[in-house]
C-alpha cells in the first residue's frame, strides 16, 4: 500500500495518491493532472477512483480532466450536485482499491456535501482518514462558505460539531489525519504548519476538539472569521461544472512586445501583475503594475486582490517563471490571461518606455528616521489584524492588505507613509497598489516587522479599536 501526500506550498493544499495492488485512488487533485497520471504509469497502476471531499472554493480541481484522461470514476459524498456524471456516494459506502477499502463518512458543516474518506488497510485496520476541509491540523473548516437562505453560519457550525463528534472523534486515536490544507489557507483561521497528525494528538491540542457544548463550539469556530476571498464562489461553480485543461489556457497566452503590451493595457483595461521579487521590482517596473511575487503566496493573493475573476490579466516575469505564472493563475481560476511582456522589464526599458520605482529602506534606516522624528512617523502595518495584535510598532496603524482598497483614506497624501508587513512580501504589494492609485509619498520597509523587531524601535501589543472597513 502506498499513501502519498502531494503538498503544494503556495496553495497550502494537500492532494493524495493512494495505491494498492495495481489500483489507484486520487483525493482532491489539483488542476494540472499529469503528475498523478505519470506516477500511476510509472508504477504500472491504473487510476480507478477520484475522490472529492467537497466542492473546493480556494482552487480549481482537476477531477474532471483526470477522469476524462484515465476513465476513473469521480466520487462525491451525499448532497453533491455537480453538472457532470459521477458517483454520489451514500454515507458509509465502501470502495475497493486493490486490497484496501475507502469508506465514505458524510461530515456536513464546512459545506453540506463535505465528506471524509476513511482508509482501511489490507489487514482490515483503520489506518488514516482524509478529512478535506472538515478537520485541519489545529483547526476545523470555516462554516461560512456554504450559507443559503435557509442556513446560517451558526447552523453550519452546528452541523460541523455533530459531524466531528459522531463521525471522526469516535475513531481510534492512532488514526493519521490527512487534511486538504495547512497554514496559509483561507479555508480556516488557525491551521498548523504541520500537514498531518494523529487524531489522538489533535484531540489534545486542537481547540475545536476540546470538551465543550455545541453552543460553545459554535462561538469558538465563528469568532474572528474574516470575509473569504472574492474568488471563492466562482471556483465553487467551476468545480461543479468542470474546467478546461491548463494546456488550453496556455495556448491562448501571447508573448507581447513592449508596444503590444502597452496597447493591450490601454484597450483591454487589463490588470498588470509583476511577478518578480519585491526588492527587484522596486528598482524599475511598468507604471501602474502590481507586484505579487511568484516566490510567495502568489495564487491566494491574486484571488484576494483581483475581485473580478474574468478581468483580463497581463504579467511581467522572468523568462524561467512564465509557465509557472500561468499555471498558478489557472489553479485559482484566473484563465483570462492575455499575455506577458516578451523579454521582460529589460525589453520595456530598451524600447524607451517609462518606468516607475518605489523607495525601500532597511529596518535600521527606518529606526534612525523614527528616532530623529521622535516617533512621529506615519507607519502603516499591512499584516493581518491578529499579527498586529500580537505585537506592532508603537503608534502604527493596522491596514490589512486584504482590505487595502476599502481603506485608502487611512493613507496620507501629504505625509510620508512608511509601510511594512512581516517580511517584505505583502508590503511591496501594498506599496505598488498605492503607487498605482497616485500615492507617491510611500516608503517600503524591507524585511518588515521581523527586521524592525531587531532594532530599538518601540513596540507595543496595545490595540485601539479597529477602524478597518472589510
Amino acid at each position: 500500500m502506498i499513501v502519498e501526500q502531494i503538498y503544494t506550498g503556495c496553495l497550502a493544499q494537500g492532494a493524495y495518491y493512494i495505491e494498492s495492488d495495481g489500483e489507484v485512488a486520487i483525493i482532491d487533485p489539483l488542476r494540472e493532472v499529469h503528475s498523478y497520471i505519470n506516477k500511476a504509469e510509472k508504477n504500472n497502476a491504473k487510476i480507478k477512483y477520484i475522490f472529492e471531499t467537497h466542492f473546493h472554493a480556494d482552487f480549481v480541481s482537476g477531477h474532471l480532466e483526470l477522469s476524462q484522461k484515465t476513465g476513473a470514476k469521480i466520487v462525491y459524498g451525499p448532497n453533491a450536485n455537480p453538472s457532470f456524471d459521477c458517483i454520489i456516494a451514500e454515507d458509509g459506502q465502501v470502495f475497493e482499491i486493490g486490497k484496501i477499502r475507502i469508506k465514505v463518512l458524510h461530515t456536513p458543516g464546512h459545506t453540506m456535501e463535505s465528506s471524509c474518506f476513511l482508509l482501511i488497510d489490507e489487514e482490515g485496520k483503520e489506518n488514516c482518514i482524509f478529512t478535506g476541509d472538515t478537520l485541519f491540523i489545529g483547526d476545523v473548516g470555516r462554516p461560512d462558505l456554504a450559507q443559503k437562505s435557509n442556513l446560517t453560519i451558526q447552523d453550519l457550525a452546528g452541523f460541523l460539531y455533530t459531524s466531528l463528534h459522531e463521525k471522526i472523534m469516535v475513531l481510534p486515536d492512532e488514526l493519521i489525519v490527512y487534511p486538504a490544507h495547512g497554514a496559509g489557507s483561507a479555508c480556516g483561521k488557525n491551521m498548523s504548519k504541520e500537514t498531518f497528525d494523529t487524531l489522538g494528538h489533535q484531540k489534545q491540542v486542537n481547540y475545536a476538539l476540546q470538551p465543550q457544548t455545541k453552543e460553545q463550539f459554535i462561538v469558538a469556530v465563528t469568532d474572528g472569521l474574516t470575509p473569504p476571498p472574492y474568488y471563492f464562489p466562482k471556483n465553487v461553480m467551476i468545480n461543479k461544472t468542470g474546467a478546461k485543461s491548463v494546456e488550453k489556457v496556455k495556448t491562448t497566452v501571447q508573448a507581447l512586445s513592449p508596444e503590444a503590451f502597452e496597447i493591450a493595457v490601454n484597450e483591454l483595461s487589463a490588470v498588470m501583475i509583476d511577478t518578480r521579487e519585491a526588492q527587484v521590482f522596486k528598482d524599475g517596473f511598468v507604471p501602474n503594475s502590481i507586484n505579487i511575487g511568484i516566490k510567495g503566496d502568489f495564487a491566494p493573493w491574486i484571488g484576494t486582490l483581483l475581485t473580478d475573476i474574468e478581468q483580463p490579466i497581463l504579467f511581467v516575469a522572468e523568462q524561467k517563471n512564465i509557465d509557472e505564472v500561468i499555471t498558478r493563475l489557472s489553479r485559482v481560476g484566473y484563465d483570462n490571461i492575455v499575455g506577458y511582456l516578451d523579454g521582460g522589464i529589460e525589453a520595456w526599458k530598451a524600447a524607451g518606455k517609462e518606468i516607475d520605482t518605489i523607495e525601500s529602506i532597511s529596518a535600521d534606516e527606518f529606526a534612525k528616521q523614527y528616532k530623529i522624528s521622535e516617533g512621529k512617523l506615519l507607519v502603516k502595518d499591512v499584516r493581518k489584524e491578529s499579527e498586529y495584535r500580537a505585537e506592532h510598532v508603537e503608534e502604527a496603524e493596522c491596514v490589512t492588505l486584504a482590505y487595502l482598497s476599502n481603506n485608502m483614506t487611512a493613507f496620507s497624501k501629504n505625509e510620508t507613509n512608511y509601510i511594512h508587513c512581516a517580511g517584505g512580501y505583502r508590503s511591496m504589494i501594498a506599496a505598488s497598489i498605492l503607487k498605482s492609485r497616485g500615492f507617491d509619498n510611500i516608503i517600503d520597509i524591507n524585511g518588515g516587522f521581523s527586521a524592525i523587531a531587531k532594532t530599538e524601535v518601540p513596540r507595543s501589543n496595545f490595540v485601539c479599536q479597529s477602524k478597518l472597513k472589510i
